[in-house]
C-alpha cells in the first residue's frame, strides 16, 4: 500500500495539471503548470507572436490575419489540453481584445473551440499581475508595472494586498506611433497618461517589472555589467543605474540588442520604445529602484486561486522540497540536520534560517550524484534554476554551503558579487557542518539523536552518548576541526 501511494505520488509530481492560455496585445501563450501549487514548474510554454493589437491606435480593430494566426494557435492549445488531460484551464485576454471594436466577435471564436475564456478588465489585469508578484515576493511593498503588447498596468501592493490599480495605454505596439512624433511629444503624452497614477508617487519601495520587455532590458543591464548570473528574476538596480540604462537602450537599434544572449529579436524590437517611456515613468515614480520579476498576470490568476494557507507557505521552501525529494532528500530529515547543526549556524540574520534549510535539502540531494558531479550540478541548483522568495544574495549563500559540504569553503569572486563576504564566510559553515553531520553517520537519524553538536564560547563540542564512540573516525575528527577552525573555536570530541 505504502509503495503504491509513493508511486501514484511520484507520477502525480510530474503530471501536467494546470494550464493558463494568456491572450495578449503581442502574443497568445499556453503555460501549462506542475509539480507543488504554491510554487509551480513549467510544463509546457508556447506563445504565438499574433501582434492582435497592432493597429488598434490606428484602426480600432484586430487586423483578420492577426486573429486568423492567433485562432490557428488556440485551437493547437485546446487540442494539446485535451491530448495531455489538462482540465483546470484558465482562458484570459487583456488589452487587444478588450479595446478592439471586433473584441466580442473573437471571444465568441475562441468560446466555440471549448475554452472559457474571460475578457479582464484594466483594473483586473493590473490586479492579477500584482498578486503574481506577491506570489513571487513575500513581504513585497512597492509598485508593480507590468508592460504588455496593449498596455502598462500600474499597481501598488503592500501586505500581500494590491490596490490603486490603473492600465495606461502604454504598451509596447502603441510606443512607436508616439514615439514618431519626436521626443519632448513623446514625454509629455507618456506624463499625461501616468496623470492617472498620481498615487503611486506616495507608495514607498522599488517598481516591480513585470513582462518579457522588462526582462530584456534587465538582460541588457546584466550582460553589459557583466553579471556572473542570466536569470533576471530577482535582478535589482537603482534608480540612476536603471534611468541611465533606459537612456543608453532608447539610443540603440533593435539589430545590436537582439545579439545579445537573452534578448530574443522580437523583445529587441519593442526594447528602445520601452527604455524610452520608461525614463519619465521613473522620474514621475521616483521608486526606491527596480526589482524585476519572471512571475506575473499568469502566475497572478494560480496565486489567486489558492486557498490562504497555502499563499501563506513559503514558496522556496516548497519549490526545493519539490526538487529535492525525488533526489534523496526530505524536508523532515533537513530539519533535524538542521537543528542538529544550529550552534554551528552563525545565522546573525533574519530570514537565514530558511536558506539554511533550503541548503541542507539540496545538499542532501547533490549527495545521491556521481561524486565527480556533485560540485557543478549543485552549484548549478543554486545560481541558475530558478527559485521564488530567493534574492541573488540568497543564491549565493546557498551555493557556497553546497561548495562546502563538498569539501571547498572559500568562495569564488562570482559569489562575492552577489554576496557580501561576511554573509558567503556564515554560509560555508553550514556547509562544513553538514559535512561533519554527514561524516558522522551516514546521515543516519540514529547518529543525530545520539549525538549533539554544541558551542560554547570557543570551544565546539561533538558529544556522543556511551556505547557510540566507535561513530569518531580520523575523518570525522578532521571534518571536525576544519569546522571548528573556519568558526574560530577548538574542537573536541566528548564520548
Amino acid at each position: 500500500m505504502t509503495a503504491t501511494f509513493a508511486s501514484q505520488r511520484a507520477k502525480n509530481a510530474v503530471r501536467p495539471q494546470r494550464a493558463v492560455i494568456d491572450i495578449g496585445s503581442n502574443t497568445v501563450r499556453l503555460v501549462v503548470y506542475y509539480g507543488p501549487q504554491r510554487a509551480p514548474d513549467v510544463w509546457l510554454n508556447e506563445k504565438v507572436t499574433a501582434k492582435l493589437g497592432r493597429d488598434l491606435a490606428t484602426t480600432g480593430r484586430m487586423p483578420d490575419e492577426a486573429v486568423s494566426l492567433a485562432m490557428r494557435g488556440l485551437a493547437r492549445f485546446a487540442c494539446i489540453l485535451k491530448d495531455i488531460g489538462v482540465t483546470e484551464v484558465q482562458v484570459v485576454a487583456t488589452a487587444a481584445v478588450r479595446d478592439a471594436e471586433n473584441g466580442p466577435e473573437f471571444v465568441e471564436q475562441v468560446r466555440a473551440l471549448g475554452l472559457d475564456v474571460e475578457v479582464l478588465s484594466g483594473e483586473e489585469e493590473a490586479i492579477t499581475s500584482a498578486y503574481g508578484v506577491i506570489g513571487g515576493f513575500p513581504g513585497a511593498q512597492g509598485v508593480v508595472a507590468d508592460l504588455g503588447g496593449g498596455s502598462l498596468e500600474l499597481v501598488a501592493i503592500a501586505d500581500g494586498h494590491p490596490s490603486h490599480g490603473v492600465s495606461l495605454p502604454l504598451g509596447t505596439l502603441r510606443l512607436p506611433a508616439m514615439r514618431e512624433k519626436g521626443t519632448k511629444a513623446f514625454n509629455k503624452a507618456v506624463k499625461a497618461e501616468l496623470a492617472r497614477a498620481d498615487w503611486a508617487s506616495a507608495h514607498s519601495g522599488p517598481l516591480y517589472m513585470v513582462g518579457g520587455t522588462w526582462r530584456a532590458l534587465a538582460n541588457f543591464a546584466m550582460h553589459k555589467a557583466g553579471h556572473p548570473l542570466t536569470d533576471p528574476q530577482a535582478f535589482t538596480m537603482t534608480l540612476e543605474e536603471a534611468d541611465k540604462t533606459a537612456k543608453k537602450v532608447a539610443r540603440m537599434e533593435p539589430d545590436k540588442l537582439a545579439s545579445i544572449g537573452g534578448i530574443p529579436s522580437a523583445r529587441a524590437a519593442a526594447l528602445p520604445d520601452a527604455a524610452a517611456m520608461l525614463r519619465p515613468v521613473l522620474a514621475a515614480l521616483e521608486p526606491d529602484g527596480l526589482v524585476f520579476s519572471s512571475w506575473g498576470l499568469r502566475e497572478g490568476l494560480l496565486y489567486r486561486g489558492l486557498s490562504e494557507g497555502a499563499q501563506r507557505l513559503d514558496p522556496l521552501l516548497a519549490a526545493v522540497s519539490h526538487f529535492t525529494e525525488p533526489r534523496g532528500a526530505s524536508q523532515t530529515m533537513a530539519t533535524q540536520i538542521a537543528a542538529w547543526t544550529s550552534d554551528a549556524a552563525l545565522s546573525r540574520r533574519h530570514g537565514n534560517e530558511r536558506l539554511r534549510l533550503a541548503a541542507i535539502m539540496l545538499s542532501l540531494a547533490q549527495w545521491r550524484l556521481e561524486p565527480n558531479m556533485r560540485l557543478n550540478h549543485s552549484i548549478d541548483w543554486a545560481l541558475h534554476k530558478r527559485w521564488l522568495g530567493l534574492d541573488y544574495r540568497g543564491r549565493a549563500m546557498i551555493a557556497a554551503a553546497l561548495r562546502a559540504a563538498n569539501g571547498k569553503p572559500d568562495p569564488t569572486s562570482d559569489l562575492q558579487v552577489l554576496a557580501s563576504d561576511e554573509a558567503l564566510h556564515e554560509a560555508a559553515a553550514w556547509g562544513l557542518a553538514f559535512r561533519l553531520c554527514r561524516r558522522l553517520g551516514a546521515g543516519s537519524r540514529l547518529s543525530l539523536m545520539s549525538s549533539r553538536l554544541t558551542r560554547t564560547d570557543d570551544v565546539l563540542k561533538l558529544w556522543l552518548e556511551p556505547g557510540r564512540a566507535q561513530l569518531v573516525s580520523e575523518q570525522v575528527e578532521i571534518e571536525l576541526a576544519r569546522l571548528a577552525a573556519w568558526l574560530g573555536c577548538e574542537g573536541i570530541v566528548e564520548a
